[in-house]
């Protein structure tokens, strides 16, 4: 029988901890969960034609990821999840770890005509740990053992006591039930949504803080792999890695924008100390998403550079008898899209 192939991010996440000033190491996602958020419009719109795509093409296209095997993380829905990792085993040969989104707060709550991300952040979390590592409330034998163990859990802080605390106490119920359980998680750190004038005015200075306070009374056990947060530019990034070079920092990729503001995203904030990248909408979005994640996985490498890869990108959708949404002197336009 042929042996299991390690997870990356297993190993990358050895030797970030083992050398954390060392270079090399970058952990790349692929954030398909946005089922969990958006209803109807998680899937996107087929590139070519326009019509909307099903939740089964969404998930033919987090297949067609991982078998392509440059991502690290494939992040999903608890339902998809069920699917692709519990029922079809789509991970059991492969290197990339699935992961399952934790929690959904009441500020990814974004349903056609709703107006609840208009109110602070109040934490909810539909799937139990139980139903994301197994697929069922109660499992028993084997079961336990079946499916994801990482998972990511968001917190959203609008700088207001009473909005804010209920946030945290959630935070910590979950961390103590998923050590108890063996739930990896790692930890996303959103902008304040409703803060209004309490918004900082040095936003990224407060999110590093929001970072190291609510981690400062954790212990190993319960910390989480690592982060997920808005890339507030290279100051803020370079003094948080400074701070603790453990935390292994990654950046979301916030909303598509042209080709060039997800390449040079990563490429910059990697530049300044970034060590991960999840990438939902920017993926999602992009005219041939195999294509698209073979350049993410080249900058993340370090093997080429922001100008190049969207230049070569563009080379590939030609060559693929694919017509691009913009020009190629209008997609390496940078409009800071992802920038917090």
């Amino acid at each position: 029988m042929p042996a299991t192939p390690e997870k990356t991010l297993d190993a990358k996440l050895a030797r970030i901890h083992a050398d954390p000033h060392g270079a090399g190491d970058f952990i790349l996602a692929d954030a398909k969960d946005a089922d969990m958020a958006m209803g109807l419009k998680a899937p996107g719109v087929d590139p070519v034609t326009g019509a909307p795509r099903s939740l089964a093409e969404y998930r033919d296209h987090m297949r067609e990821i991982v078998r392509q095997g440059l991502v690290d993380i494939m992040l999903m829905s608890a339902s998809s999840n069920d699917l692709l990792t519990n029922r079809e085993r789509l991970f059991d040969d492969s290197p990339v770890t699935p992961a399952v989104r934790a929690n959904d707060a009441t500020d990814i709550h974004l349903v056609a005509g709703g107006t609840y991300a208009d109110a602070p952040s109040r934490p909810f979390r539909t799937p139990t740990i139980e139903q994301i590592m197994t697929g069922r409330a109660a499992p028993g034998g084997a079961e336990g053992q079946r499916g994801a163990d990482l998972g990511l859990y968001s917190i959203t802080l609008n700088n207001d006591v009473a909005s804010d605390l209920p946030v945290l106490d959630a935070y910590r119920e979950f961390r103590l039930d998923a050590e108890r359980k063996g739930l990896r998680h790692f930890l996303e750190i959103f902008e304040p949504n409703a803060a209004g004038d309490r918004r900082p005015a040095e936003l990224g200075r407060f999110l590093n803080d929001v970072v190291a306070r609510t981690l400062a009374g954790v212990p190993q056990a319960g910390r989480p792999v690592f982060l997920k947060m808005p890339y507030a530019g290279p100051e803020a990034m370079e003094a948080l890695v400074a701070y603790d070079p453990h935390l292994v920092v990654g950046i979301l990729g916030g909303s598509a924008g042209t080709t060039y503001d997800a390449f040079f995203l990563l490429e910059d904030a990697r530049r300044h100390g970034a060590r991960a990248a999840l990438f939902g909408r920017k993926i999602n979005n992009s005219e041939h998403q195999p294509t698209f994640v073979r350049y993410l996985r080249a900058l993340a490498d370090g093997d080429i550079d922001a100008t190049e890869a969207c230049r070569a990108y563009h080379a590939d959708l030609e060559r693929l008898g694919i017509r691009p949404r913009r020009s190629l002197e209008d997609d390496l336009a940078f409009t800071a899209a992802g920038f917090a």
